[in-house]
Parts: C-alpha cells; sequence; structure tokens
C-alpha cells in the first residue's frame, strides 16, 4: 500500500452489492428499498447509501454503502440487515425475490474529493 493512502489514513471501504433485476421487478425492487429507509442510516460507521438505477443496455442495480471499516459494515450485516432481512416472521407472506442474482464488490477509497467550497 503506497504510504498516506489508503485505510491506515482513516479512509473508508465501498461495498457494492450487484443485483441482476428483470424489467418488470424494477419499481418492486424500488418500492421495497423505499420501504426499508432508516434501517442503515443509523448503524454505527455508516457514510453513505444510494441505490443506481440502470439507464440503458443492463439489467443491473448497484447498491451502493460506504462505511468507516470493515468492520462497522460485518457488524451491520450480522446485525441490522440480517433482522431487516428476517423481518415478518413465519405468519407474513412470503415475497418473491426482485433480483434473480446478487454479487458484492468490496472496495477501499485511496482517493476522494468533493465539490468545491467558495
Amino acid at each position: 500500500m503506497t504510504p498516506g493512502v489508503g485505510q491506515d489514513e482513516g479512509m473508508s471501504v465501498v461495498k457494492i452489492n450487484v443485483l441482476t433485476v428483470p424489467e418488470e421487478q424494477r419499481e418492486v425492487l424500488e418500492k421495497r428499498f423505499a420501504a426499508r429507509a432508516g434501517t442503515v442510516e443509523n448503524s454505527d460507521g455508516f457514510e453513505w447509501f444510494e441505490l443506481l438505477r440502470p439507464v440503458e443496455g443492463t439489467d443491473t442495480y448497484l447498491v451502493y454503502t460506504r462505511w468507516r471499516s470493515e468492520e462497522d459494515f460485518q457488524a451491520w450485516m450480522e446485525g441490522p440487515m440480517k433482522a431487516a432481512h428476517q423481518r415478518g416472521g413465519e405468519d407474513a407472506p412470503k415475497q418473491k425475490p426482485a433480483a434473480s442474482g446478487s454479487t458484492l464488490w468490496s472496495f477501499e477509497v485511496v482517493q476522494q474529493t468533493g465539490p468545491k467550497q467558495g
């Protein structure tokens, strides 16, 4: 790792969940994410969330989250995320998955810029 760059300097980690969503399931997926608003935002170490809809040529959605550390992400996966996916219990109606595939990409932030102030 280059000195002065990477997690040693307290940089974030990014997780991108790559979801294959057929066109007829797009609205379902987006509504489900909207209904879960607040489940990630209050998690320790959470920094950013975006649900990215494909514009053309693909059926792939990207779910972008940024975390203070890998440990914070893992704590969310084992706690609030797991609970959100299990909510409803056995009496709740089973929902058909909106996505037919999922892959998780992991990155370390090594450089970032924001808009100019002033």
